[in-house]
């Protein structure tokens, strides 16, 4: 009976791992997407859904916080964004971070921004939701013959 015992309660903990686990690459992705989207959009309380207030950013113009990212959202102009080659890890139950290829078409203040930039973000589990904490993206420069 206790060997029996003993495989119920290591099934149920097993069971519980599983569900509390990180989500999947592309459970991650989507909420990566989603944020983009919003930004793209101009949909300052989508954004908000995925990305945490304390929210910080690392850019080559600069260092950036939500208050900034929203300052930003209304000077781009973005036609489109394409996400490729995305990577998630993460060896805690409650961080992920990201690495990926991002193809942009649109405008920043009325200058061309268009280009392929390295992306990266870092998300974490907050009161049962995935938000991102931090991001960071610079235009891919063609490699050097």
């Amino acid at each position: 009976m206790k060997k029996y015992l003993a495989y119920a309660v290591t099934a149920l903990i097993a069971s519980i791992a599983v569900s509390i686990a990180s989500p999947d690459k592309e459970a991650i992705k989507a909420k990566e997407t989603a944020a983009w989207q919003a930004f793209k959009d101009k949909k300052a309380d989508d954004f908000q859904k995925v990305v945490d207030k304390d929210f910080r950013g690392a850019y080559a113009e600069g260092i950036s916080d939500m208050a900034k990212e929203l300052s930003d959202m209304k000077k781009w102009d973005m036609k489109s964004f394409a996400i490729s080659d995305y990577t998630a890890f993460s060896d805690e139950k409650d961080v992920i971070v990201t690495t990926y290829v991002v193809k942009i078409e649109g405008t920043m203040d009325g200058k061309d921004a268009s280009g392929t930039y390295n992306a990266g973000s870092v998300w974490k589990l907050e009161n049962g939701a995935w938000m991102a904490i931090f991001h960071t993206n610079v235009k891919a420069e063609a490699a050097a013959k």
